[in-house]
């Protein structure tokens, strides 16, 4: 009798040590997996709406490689203390193109044909985030297989190699793993003998309004945007370029890091002077260029708003802009 109740006593023991060990087992692997399954559905939802750039839209199994690289990523920030970033749509594509480019023309670097740096092509298709920009290459004298399994492990290899970089040539790892980027795009192209990988991280903290892409010499217009109210404008400042001009992909090889400006400063806004044209948490700008060319506009904001004149550093401050806008005659 003795016996029997003790058996059962066992049984009754087995039966809850499952259903305690259950939840931290069997139901977090089903709940990682629905994560997943709902983070694919949702990219597609933002696949699908985003019109720019169509020609380098990401298929389905694109998207769910993309996901997965963006965890080893996330993998590295969290090693270094940084948030997470998210994918961004958009910016992927503009990767997407660049490394289409530079894989059938047999280059990796920084600028692109038509002579653009990467803030360049991102403000010139559409964007006016931040941007900062990873590159990566390899090829062979033989054949790759082309396969989802082949692009995985070459974006695992590329994003590696950014990691295992060592002070003072850590250009590509401090890129990865700085604390301000909230989003990343990411990009590959993958033929029978050349694979190309791009990361194109983001800081996105404003929201812009009515950008103009194209305008004439001394034509007045507006910069609008808003911030989220956790954040001030600190400092603007808007370089210029002169017209581009192309370039080989041999002048592409032979250069090696860029900067995220060019070398003539058109303009310059403290925080103080921006705070005049603020609204609620909106902000309207004016401006108006009297030279032909194509700029770059930098946006720095700081926790605290400074409304009087003070000392400024934009060291250490959240770059939030990089819109690009092209003065005609």
């Amino acid at each position: 009798m003795f016996r029997k109740f003790w058996k059962t006593i066992k049984i009754f023991g087995i039966l809850i040590i499952i259903l305690i060990c259950l939840p931290h087992s069997i139901l977090p692997l089903a709940s990682k997996a629905s994560q997943e399954i709902k983070a694919v559905d949702d990219y597609i939802i933002l696949n699908n709406k985003e019109t720019r750039l169509q020609e380098f839209k990401d298929d389905e199994e694109a998207l769910r490689l993309k996901l997965a690289q963006i965890d080893l990523i996330n993998e590295s920030r969290k090693r270094f203390k940084a948030p997470p970033v998210k994918l961004d749509i958009f910016a992927s594509r503009v990767a997407n193109r660049m490394c289409r480019e530079a894989a059938e023309n047999d280059f990796t670097g920084h600028w692109n044909l038509a002579g653009e740096k990467p803030y360049q092509r991102y403000g010139l298709a559409g964007g006016h985030d931040h941007v900062s920009e990873n590159a990566y290459g390899e090829w062979t004298t033989g054949t790759y297989n082309i396969s989802s399994s082949t692009i995985a492990s070459m974006m695992k290899t590329g994003h590696g190699t950014f990691m295992k970089e060592k002070p003072p040539a850590d250009g590509h790892k401090k890129t990865v793993i700085d604390k301000y980027h909230n989003f990343v795009g990411i990009g590959f192209y993958l033929n029978k003998n050349q694979f190309r990988y791009y990361e194109e991280f983001i800081d996105r903290y404003l929201t812009f309004k009515n950008i103009p892409s194209v305008i004439t010499v001394n034509e007045s217009f507006t910069i609008n945007f808003e911030t989220t109210g956790n954040g001030y404008p600190y400092y603007m400042v808007v370089y210029r370029d002169k017209a581009l001009k192309a370039m080989t992909a041999q002048e592409i090889k032979r250069r090696g890091s860029y900067t995220d400006f060019s070398d003539e400063e058109y303009k310059r806004y403290t925080a103080w002077e921006l705070s005049a044209f603020k609204k609620g948490n909106s902000y309207s700008v004016p401006l108006s260029f009297s030279k032909e060319g194509i700029y770059y506009i930098q946006i720095f904001l700081d926790s605290r708003e400074i409304t009087k004149p003070s000392s400024l550093n934009t060291k250490g401050k959240t770059p939030a802009s990089g819109i690009v806008i092209t003065a005609t005659p």
